[in-house]
């Protein structure tokens, strides 16, 4: 097939696009490169697919709409899969616009330049943000109204408007709600990411809140091979990809990185965000019956592995910001 893969220089981005082009995909990669955190990152992911047969890489934006509608000019796009996005909780509360811009409006220049363009596959990233406030395990028949954060509320957008045109003009929609991805190369805003080098460069943490709050943690190769098997026909369907319904505490993931590192890791508690959630599980018996998809890898195993590569990359890692 021939995907147009946004957000490539992404966390989850970069890993799908790496399998798509493993099962012998034509890859068109998309990113704007934006600096919500540092772009050594994202320059890093994407050295390991420009040189790569059968993947092209565009610099573009998708608040622009006719960057947007270039992209499909002359091309013969099977499907697209949109992992571009505005993420991180706290960061919305500061820059609600942009999370608007990007992940509602960004989606909707999609879909209009999909339907334009006779493509008729999305595959599109969303959040277990979104279940706030439902009771455990999370499941995808929740109604979601009432997001906490705009983060949040620009996700339930964007779903809301791939179903309006799945409704429309029948376009075949898979939404993936994520729960909490991390691994090798994460995002330097997210927890794993910033817990390891801190522990690594013998920092201490700053943790928000007590520590008991607990997440249901999914490996980033987990959720790239769900994105993969998503891209089948479903009609419009919103799926949850987690961990299977195993979550742990945030003081046990960082007793769990300071065994990886040798070291007893020194927290300093700082006041929990309103807008943050206290506890995630997710339902993934949709994703297992209709993707036949569940994750291969428990978070004892994926903490090891992220932990191992924060220190073999730490000569460049230093100076990361975060």
């Amino acid at each position: 097939m021939n995907i147009l893969l946004t957000g490539t220089a992404g966390f989850i981005g970069a890993r799908t696009a790496e399998l798509l082009l493993d099962d012998g995909h034509q890859v068109v990669g998309v990113d704007n490169l934006n600096d919500y955190y540092d772009l050594r990152v994202k320059e890093h992911r994407l050295d390991r697919l420009v040189s790569r047969p059968n993947f092209r890489f565009v610099h573009t934006d998708l608040e622009d709409r006719d960057a947007v509608h270039a992209l499909f000019k002359g091309a013969s796009h099977d499907a697209v899969v949109n992992l571009a996005a505005r993420a991180g909780v706290r960061a919305s509360i500061e820059d609600p616009h942009a999370y608007v811009a990007t992940n509602a409006s960004g989606t909707l220049n999609l879909l209009e330049s999909m339907v334009c363009n006779g493509v008729g596959k999305l595959v599109i990233a969303s959040t277990s943000s979104l279940y706030a406030g439902q009771p455990m395990p999370f499941d995808e028949s929740a109604v979601v109204t009432r997001p906490i954060s705009p983060y949040a509320a620009s996700k339930l957008a964007a779903e809301s408007l791939c179903y309006v045109w799945h409704h429309l003009h029948g376009l075949d929609v898979t939404i993936l709600r994520y729960f909490t991805v991390y691994g090798p190369g994460g995002r330097p805003d997210m927890a794993p990411f910033r817990f390891c080098e801190w522990i690594r460069r013998g920092e201490p943490i700053t943790l928000h809140g007590d520590g008991n709050q607990t997440r249901d943690f999914t490996y980033i190769d987990d959720i790239a091979r769900g994105t993969v098997a998503a891209l089948r026909p479903v009609g419009y369907e919103i799926i949850n990809l987690g961990g299977g319904n195993d979550p742990i505490s945030i003081n046990e993931m960082i007793r769990e990185l300071g065994g990886h590192f040798g070291r007893v890791p020194v927290v300093n508690h700082a006041p929990a965000v309103s807008a943050d959630m206290q506890d995630t599980s997710a339902n993934i018996s949709k994703a297992a019956r209709l993707l036949d998809w569940k994750p291969r890898i428990p978070w004892q195993d994926g903490f090891r592995m992220t932990a191992a590569w924060h220190a073999e990359q730490g000569a460049w890692l230093d100076d990361i910001v975060m």
